[in-house]
């Protein structure tokens, strides 16, 4: 089937990108391409090679005919250095991207942000207050007012712009934090840190994915929804509920009150700092542990309902990723 709506995804190549590319083949949608940096793996044949960082390579890869864009590519890494490689990605990549839709006459994009624009926050809704704390939700920030200003100086009657800014994304194949939490607890080297009562809002990717699916329907206009999937889970009911899935008894055996953790964290940053290596443990990411940080999303108002729940998708991950022996 053709949408008569020729699609291009930057950064298709990658974790949520690939799983966008299954749910348009899912729905026999074809007319889409991949731009990445890489080969897509799962779509080599539909992948384009190109670095968003350099307009002239967007701009010669960049086919004719494209109707919607969606951006995916980013550096979102919490240890990224130098830190210019955020703003080089996220914000330059930006700059070139609305460029060559100028040129190139493409009047669609969709956009995938963080909530981290929002900071250290709790509860927030998508008219929250913008405070990011680091590199990675500066950039993004700066890259929502790129696509904005391009979307303003638009034809309103025809252009779209939806940019999606999902919590912490976890799914199968992924290698970021939450598979981080899971291969502690799955190699029993977890210990809590904090009293366990912080909430945590989180995302399946596949929902994540079907929420960028279904914006390529929208008509015309400007969107922004934040993204998280419900119930919130404050960190002892996840842990409970990881260890029930990987067949472990539920109790969390090792607790470390947040002051230690949080000292340790210090420590750890200045050993780094001294040796010039990388450690698992770091002051901002115990005190990122031990935040609350809970998301609220209108975004079931443009009829967007997550396919999978948590549990379904924490089961579903940690039987892909820990028990399947293959």
């Amino acid at each position: 089937m053709s949408t008569g709506n020729k699609i291009i995804i930057i950064g298709g190549s990658g974790f949520i990108g690939t799983r966008l590319c299954q749910k348009l083949t899912e729905f026999g949608i074809d007319d889409f391409l991949i731009l990445d940096k890489k080969k897509s793996v799962v779509f080599p044949d539909r992948t384009l090679v190109g670095d968003v960082r350099n307009l002239e390579e967007l701009r010669d890869v960049m086919p004719e005919g494209i109707k919607t864009l969606v951006n995916l590519a980013a550096e979102h890494r919490d240890d990224i250095s130098p830190s210019s490689l955020y703003y080089d990605v996220n914000v330059k990549g930006a700059k070139n991207i609305v460029q060559v839709a100028r040129e190139k006459s493409i009047h669609r994009i969709i956009f995938t942000s963080t909530v981290a624009v929002y900071g250290f926050a709790s509860n927030v809704g998508e008219s929250g207050k913008t405070a990011p704390f680091n590199h990675y939700g500066r950039s993004k920030l700066e890259a929502e007012t790129i696509y904005t200003e391009w979307y303003s100086q638009g034809n309103n009657n025809d252009f779209l712009l939806f940019i999606l800014r999902p919590t912490v994304v976890f799914g199968e194949g992924n290698r970021g934090n939450v598979y981080n939490l899971i291969n502690q607890i799955s190699t029993d080297r977890f210990v809590m840190i904090g009293d366990g009562e912080n909430k945590k809002s989180l995302a399946y990717v596949e929902n994540v994915a079907f929420a960028l699916f279904s914006a390529l329907n929208l008509r015309s206009g400007s969107y922004t929804f934040n993204y998280a999937d419900k119930p919130d889970l404050n960190m002892n009911d996840l842990v409970e509920k990881i260890r029930k899935h990987l067949l472990k008894s539920p109790k969390i055996k090792l607790r470390v009150p947040y002051a230690i953790g949080y000292s340790l964290g210090i420590l750890a940053d200045i050993f780094a700092c001294i040796s010039k290596k990388k450690f698992s443990v770091s002051a901002v990411r115990v005190k990122k542990f031990c935040a609350e940080t809970t998301f609220k999303s209108d975004i079931s108002n443009i009829g967007v309902k997550a396919p999978k729940t948590i549990e379904q998708g924490l089961e579903v991950t940690i039987k892909n990723d820990f028990l399947n022996n293959d």
